[in-house]
């Protein structure tokens, strides 16, 4: 892979994951609806050296140095493995001219992951189903992964005229 393709790979998974955070805080300011703590993400990962893949609840299971840390770089980390898997489907040339059709719908598909390994693995059942309203708790993963999508679209139409082209 060429450089340039790397960095505009990387420009476009941060920039989408950025988006994806500020709808996120958007609707932790206007509406009081608390966002994924990324701290658990890190916890869960960090238990990962350990042998332990899957937690009855997450929350509960013993905190990691440093995991809000591991956390917040593993949450960018997969946002820049969504843009280029994005963009390994699409062809480097969607860099040049984005469409929001394919973005939104690979965004939405990348709800697969919180709803069949991530919440299973932190204690909440299959997509959210142990969760107090598992309906609330889908609808609110759907609307984060769907942000992505757009933030896929909106950081690549941003890039597009900054970095080199890619045909």
């Amino acid at each position: 892979m060429e450089i340039s393709l790397l960095v505009s790979i990387i420009c476009v998974g941060v920039g989408a994951t950025l988006i994806m955070d500020l709808w996120a805080l958007f609707l932790k300011k206007a509406f009081e609806i608390p966002s994924l703590n990324y701290c658990l993400v890190g916890r869960w990962l960090a238990h990962m050296p350990n042998g332990r893949f899957a937690h009855q609840g997450i929350g509960k299971s013993e905190p990691k140095f440093l995991e809000c840390h591991v956390g917040w770089v593993a949450h960018y980390a997969i946002g820049v493995a969504f843009a280029a898997a994005l963009i390994a489907i699409t062809s480097p040339t969607w860099l040049q001219e984005p469409t929001i059709i394919p973005s939104i719908i690979f965004g939405l598909a990348t709800v697969a992951v919180p709803f069949f390994l991530m919440q299973p693995s932190f204690g909440l059942g299959v997509a959210a189903s142990k969760t107090p309203n598992p309906n609330q708790a889908r609808l609110r993963s759907l609307m984060a992964h769907a942000s992505f999508g757009v933030g896929l679209y909106i950081a690549a139409l941003i890039f597009s005229d900054i970095l080199p082209t890619h045909a």
